[in-house]
């Protein structure tokens, strides 16, 4: 089957791979599409993220959904009690549309014990170069993975729109981190695609007001209709001003500035949620601000139970359409990733692992 696989920093090629045969408690998966991250942006750019570099080919991609190819051995039982990560799977068969979990935490550690199982040191992730052997991703014609990875799509919602399961659970995770968001007044730097889906939840749960900072207005015109009450752009000191004790802050958009800009706008004692990662080493920081004003910083790294949530909102039809703005057929694959990375054209870019040769 054809893949997306990364030999290094702009190599990006559409080869073949045989994804295998599902084993015992495994499930094998047909991929319909796949959304390009920022994490698959860096290792096509850069050949790495943060301190993550390729060290052999990879399968990009962990923002998958697809129909349920075949099934191992005593796939029905797990996929009936699933093993922590949610709600289970429920009852499955060749054919079924799902979603793919992408993590797979150990299940042994404290962090997993205590609940956490999203900052699980031993945790494996799909499409990652944190260990090696690399852990291969999605973006392929089909895949295998543990049966409680799998998500039957809930009725209604379609392949496409639960494509956004995985960043939508990023970005429900961090609302969550911040606490209760009714009638707040929150502001959001960056406004890329976790940055529009962390709007959308907000709006979801009751936010007030919703002021999204970023430099470009495209994506903030994409903010006010997913749920911003107001848009800033980062460049205008002016502009900055209105969101001035906001009661939260996220930031999304992994700068150090942006960073900066949550801690001193936010009001005394209130809240800030680091979603977007820095980029390596130390950067410069306000720390006597965060002192003198009691700010709260809280991290917020990925997800675990969230993915079903995010399932059930998107159901429920939840506002997130406008996120998505181009998909292209595997083919295509470098020209989604070069146009994935210019934010003044696009939000979120799926590949369309069915249509491979021709646009959709």
């Amino acid at each position: 089957m054809r893949a997306c696989v990364a030999h290094g920093a702009k190599d990006l090629r559409v080869e073949d791979r045989d994804p295998g045969a599902p084993g015992p408690g495994e499930i094998a998966v047909a991929i319909s599409y796949g959304g390009v991250c920022g994490s698959d942006l860096h290792y096509y750019h850069r050949g790495a993220v943060g301190d993550f570099r390729l060290q052999e080919p990879m399968v990009l991609g962990h923002e998958v959904v697809g129909r349920v190819s075949a099934l191992g051995t005593g796939t029905d039982a797990q996929a009936d009690s699933g093993t922590g990560t949610g709600t289970g799977t429920g009852a499955l068969a060749v054919g079924t549309p799902v979603a793919i979990h992408p993590a797979t935490p150990c299940d042994n550690c404290r962090e997993c014990a205590e609940g956490r199982r999203n900052i699980c040191a031993n945790a494996r992730y799909l499409g990652s170069a944190a260990r090696m052997p690399h852990v291969q991703g999605g973006f392929a014609q089909g895949v295998v993975v543990r049966a409680d990875q799998v998500r039957a799509l809930p009725e209604g919602l379609t392949e496409r729109r639960a494509v956004l399961a995985e960043p939508l659970s990023v970005a429900l995770h961090a609302v969550r981190r911040a606490g209760d968001v009714a009638g707040k007044r929150v502001l959001v730097t960056g406004a890329g695609p976790i940055g529009l889906l962390v709007v959308a939840v907000l709006r979801h749960f009751g936010a007030a007001e919703i002021i999204v900072s970023d430099l470009l207005d495209e994506p903030l015109a994409l903010a006010t209709r997913v749920g911003a009450t107001a848009t800033v752009r980062a460049d205008r000191p002016e502009e900055q001003e209105r969101a001035q004790d906001a009661d939260l802050a996220i930031e999304a958009s992994g700068a150090p500035a942006g960073l900066r800009t949550c801690v001193e706008l936010v009001r005394r004692g209130g809240t800030v949620v680091l979603l977007g990662l820095l980029p390596p080493g130390e950067i410069g920081f306000p720390g006597n601000v965060v002192v003198t004003r009691e700010i709260q910083l809280r991290g917020s790294f990925r997800f675990d139970a969230d993915f079903d949530d995010a399932l059930a909102l998107l159901a429920d039809g939840i506002d997130v359409d406008p996120v998505i703005t181009h998909t292209f057929p595997l083919a295509r694959a470098t020209e989604a990733f070069e146009l994935a990375g210019d934010r003044s054209r696009a939000s979120k870019v799926l590949l369309d692992l069915v249509a491979v040769d021709a646009a959709e």
